[in-house]
């Protein structure tokens, strides 16, 4: 009998144990919230107790008995982990930004730079192991960085030899440390390169056990065969692929994602391992070079202005830039381009193309757009917001099961400069607008892409999900008032509703005010281990 009773008492105190662990200290513990655990399960009320980095308990029984060095009540609060950014471009300027202010106040804990068109730190390990910084980072092996250090900005296959060299970039880079590999096949010089060269190399990253990360090569009139393209890597490399910032951009292309989806569909129906992520606006943003044929930017700004200046080869620039307004952009309406930064002019940044034209009284028509595009692309070029995107296209992507979120900004210091509305508050978008307000998805699917699934993408499974064992990266915010602020006309607005940001089991934001804390950690890839 003693025997049964002693056993019994042991399996009562074990059960307790894993409820609420006698005898541990907490460092943090977050009571009276509402858990949406990041893996689409229904939101359920617990308390979280925090030891080191780690969530050592998740209690719905309640943990306010236990001792703490900090607590935070988090009462009619939701706690969830925090976001994962797919895509952001911190790739060599994170360590100027170590606080990542505008990432962290939209709940953001772990930020990727796929770098598409931006440079590589080189060497990757010795950057990414001396950064102190906020968010977690991951970082990929480049393309466009690959193929400037091999061709420059040659418009030109590779020879064998300079191919091999290239390989050897992105193995070393896969060595030291990066997720896997990354393609900005719209930007120059990487859109030099035919498909072989990017399966060749993808490849490398593969035998590492890395991803492929591509901004396609046409996300307007050439979106389909793009979307393909992505799939054909994917398959030849056998590597799994992701889409950055899926769109259908033009007026002519609205609606197409149900087409760029379905081949996403098929593709995995045939077992090749395709997913995609997007930011919810229905704007873009990049270069000026986006307004001109490829090909004509060969060689840089030297490059484009003999162009330019040779009157056969500028009919020729003018003739395809029509085809690039009307169809791929923004067609004749000026007021469609916002600058974000004219270096020639800062006097213009957050105006319109069609203010730019009506000051030099110039009607607002697409001639005057591809005049003044070259006029401007010759002192320099510009960063500008295109608006060219329909919200029915957003909606679609975003509901497709494989969709995760990103915000495809940049680190930027409050006031400075014009960004896009997205580098204040992307993540807070998809709460405020299309979960609470529109209901196209519920809380639980935002959260859950906007952290498990792109976690478990990344091969870094114990974060982007609530449970005992797991890293504490989290965020608490109010469902009912999580608003982006940051506007097109007036960008520099942090948003609301976000309460507490944890990184670590280290507070970074506290009741809305930055701590300084910078215990933000290097995610070392590769992805698939």
């Amino acid at each position: 009998m003693k025997r049964t009773i002693v056993v019994c008492m042991l399996f009562f105190l074990d059960a307790c144990a894993s409820e609420r662990p006698e005898g541990k200290q907490f460092d943090l513990i977050l009571t009276g919230g509402r858990v949406v655990d990041g893996l689409g399960s229904s939101a359920f009320r617990a308390d979280i107790g925090v030891k080191g980095d780690r969530i050592v308990a998740v209690s719905r029984a309640g943990l306010k008995e236990e001792e703490a060095k900090d607590e935070l009540d988090i009462s009619g609060k939701v706690v969830s982990p925090g976001f994962i950014d797919n895509h952001a471009h911190i790739q060599t300027t994170i360590h100027e930004h170590p606080l990542a202010e505008n990432f962290i106040r939209q709940g953001i804990t772990t930020i990727l730079a796929t770098l598409h068109s931006g440079d590589q730190p080189w060497p990757l390990d010795e950057y990414a192991s001396l950064l102190k910084v906020a968010p977690n980072v991951g970082f990929y092996a480049g393309h466009t960085w690959t193929r400037k250090q091999v061709i420059g900005l040659e418009n030109r296959a590779p020879t064998d030899d300079e191919l091999e060299r290239m390989r050897w970039y992105v193995e070393e880079s896969m060595k030291q440390g990066a997720i896997g590999f990354t393609t900005g096949l719209l930007y120059v010089p990487a859109n030099f390169a035919k498909p072989e060269e990017v399966i060749e190399l993808a490849k490398v990253a593969s035998r590492y056990g890395g991803i492929y990360v591509s901004h396609m090569r046409n996300e307007a009139t050439g979106l389909l065969k793009s979307v393909r393209e992505t799939v054909r890597v994917s398959a030849e490399a056998r590597i799994p692929a992701q889409i950055n910032h899926h769109k259908a951009a033009g007026v002519s292309q609205w609606g197409w994602s149900a087409k760029s989806l379905s081949i996403i569909d098929s593709a995995q129906s045939e077992g090749i391992d395709i997913v995609h992520d997007l930011y919810p606006y229905t704007a873009s943003s990049t270069g000026s070079s986006i307004l001109f044929p490829q090909w004509a930017l060969a060689g840089g700004a030297e490059g484009f202005a003999a162009r330019i200046t040779d009157p056969q080869q500028r009919k020729r620039i003018e003739s395809e830039m029509v085809d690039i307004f009307n169809n791929d952009r923004t067609g004749g309406d000026l007021s469609r381009i916002q600058f974000r930064v004219l270096p020639s002019d800062q006097s213009y940044n957050g105006k319109r193309l069609s203010d730019y034209a009506a000051d030099r009284g110039m009607p607002n028509n697409l001639e005057t757009g591809i005049q003044l595009a070259i006029e401007l692309q010759l002192k320099g070029g510009f960063s500008a917001i295109y608006h060219a995107m329909d919200e029915g296209d957003v909606i679609r992507i975003m509901q497709h099961h494989l969709a995760m979120i990103e915000t495809d900004g940049d680190p930027v210091s409050y006031g400075v400069g014009y960004p896009h509305p997205r580098s204040y508050g992307a993540f807070p978008r998809v709460l405020a607008r299309y979960v609470r307000e529109l209901g196209v998805l519920s809380l639980e699917e935002a959260v859950k892409k906007m952290t498990s699934m792109t976690a478990d993408r990344i091969g870094h499974t114990e974060r982007g999900r609530i449970e005992e064992g797991v890293f504490a990266d989290l965020v608490v915010f109010d469902p009912q008032t999580v608003q982006d602020q940051a506007i097109y006309s007036d960008p520099h607005r942090y948003p609301t509703g976000i309460d507490h940001v944890i990184v670590n089991g280290t507070v970074v934001m506290r009741s809305g005010a930055l701590t300084g804390e910078r215990p933000g950690v290097w995610l070392v890839g590769p992805a698939r281990r």
